[in-house]
């Protein structure tokens, strides 16, 4: 080893041979020379050389094609003070590469989802992504490391998501995330499942919560023409589920017809579900455009920014406290009040229950295609009267004994 004052004078007048030059003046600065293996070349870069505790280092500041004498020194003084002050630079570097090679949620979630679609149904995996994946629930948790992520890092969007969005889709949000954190932890990708230290939302199963005429219309008229908002006006006229409305597919749509049909996969009760369409609701996807022939009526492959969309409708009207699913339970009680057979309402929203339920289900098949019929015809009056500032047209339908 040569001692040389490294300036950038007598660095470039160096023969192009094999060498190590430690400065004259900045102890353990070090110039090196090293001829490739693989093509010949001369490679040139900036070391520092030191002891830290009993063992001998060398950390390399960079290539000298890259990297100047003087910013190479400014580096080494900036080391050798890191090192003075107890902290090992060679030792930091080592572990924020180890963490780097790390796997990141967003990784790791793809892993999950990867593996999930063989063995659950598409809308469940499409919820799935939905919540793993969307930017409305857990956005700071996709570039953080799997096994950094913390209880502190997921509460506050539980806590967020109940307040924007409601306590039902947090709980929800909560169990699909601890369902991922249960997988990676079997396979070692994290120590432990760390949705479980978080506090589960208090959801209220007995909500009672529908939408008045005057708040039916805030939303209708300030729903506009997005993809949201002719989502939130099919699901007001039909009473079917988000998701399901969100994930409508063109061939799920019957327009000769007048329908639309939930196939099995995508229906709750693991039933398909045909519903008539108002002419309201037919205007409605009629006027939707087709994406470049995609088969889904709302994004790519459904819709899924559900959060986001609700914000800011609700900071278009002046409704307290309201959901989503508020509108579904709304068609429910209104339709009663207008005097619908309460089986026939129960079959709009695809429950089985009532008249279908039990022992009775086992040889009611009936579909009560007529009765539905005239129930939704009936209902998108009702709908348009409110939005219209109208009186109704409905006449109170008799019931059946």
């Amino acid at each position: 080893m040569t001692i040389l004052n490294l300036t950038r004078t007598n660095i470039a007048a160096l023969p192009a041979i094999d060498g190590k030059w430690r400065d004259a003046g900045l102890k353990g600065f070090t110039y090196l020379q090293r001829t490739s293996k693989a093509d010949g070349s001369l490679m040139r870069s900036f070391v520092i050389q030191y002891r830290f505790g009993n063992i001998q280092r060398t950390l390399k500041l960079g290539d000298a094609s890259k990297l100047n004498v003087d910013q190479a020194r400014k580096l080494a003084i900036k080391f050798f003070g890191q090192i003075l002050d107890g902290t090992d630079p060679q030792a930091v570097r080592e572990a924020a590469r180890i963490e780097a090679a790390k796997l990141t949620f967003a990784e790791a979630v793809a892993q999950y989802l990867e593996q999930k679609q063989a063995e659950v149904r598409e809308s469940s995996l499409q919820t799935m992504r939905t919540y793993l994946t969307g930017a409305a629930y857990f956005p700071t948790l996709h570039r953080k490391a799997i096994d950094s992520v913390t209880n502190a890092d997921i509460a506050p969007h539980l806590d967020r998501i109940s307040r924007d969005i409601g306590t039902a889709t947090a709980g929800r949000a909560r169990a699909i995330l601890s369902s991922f954190y249960s997988w990676a932890w079997k396979r070692g990708l994290c120590p432990t499942n760390v949705v479980l230290a978080t506090e589960a939302p208090k959801t209220d199963s007995g909500r009672t919560r529908t939408l008045s005429g005057d708040e039916l219309r805030q939303v209708w008229e300030a729903s506009g023409d997005s993809d949201y908002g002719r989502i939130i006006k099919l699901l007001m006229l039909t009473g079917c589920r988000r998701e399901e409305i969100g994930g409508l597919r063109w061939s799920e749509i019957d327009l000769d017809r007048g329908t639309l049909t939930i196939p099995a996969e995508r229906s709750k009760n693991k039933k398909p579900h045909t519903l008539p369409l108002s002419g309201m609701a037919l205007a409605i996807i009629k006027a939707i455009p087709r994406r470049g022939g995609g088969e889904h009526l709302f994004g790519a492959s459904g819709f899924v920014n559900w959060g986001n969309s609700k914000a800011a409708l609700d900071k278009l009207v002046q409704i307290e406290a309201w959901t989503v699913h508020d509108l579904r339970r709304t068609l429910s009680t209104e339709m009663h009040e207008l005097g619908t057979d309460p089986h026939v309402v129960e079959a709009i929203l695809n429950h089985k229950s009532g008249h279908k339920a039990g022992v009775a289900g086992t040889y009611n098949h009936a579909t009560y295609r007529a009765q539905i019929a005239r129930a939704m015809t009936l209902w998108a009056e009702h709908v348009a009267s409110i939005i219209e500032g109208r009186p109704s047209k409905v006449v109170g339908l008799k019931r059946s004994a």
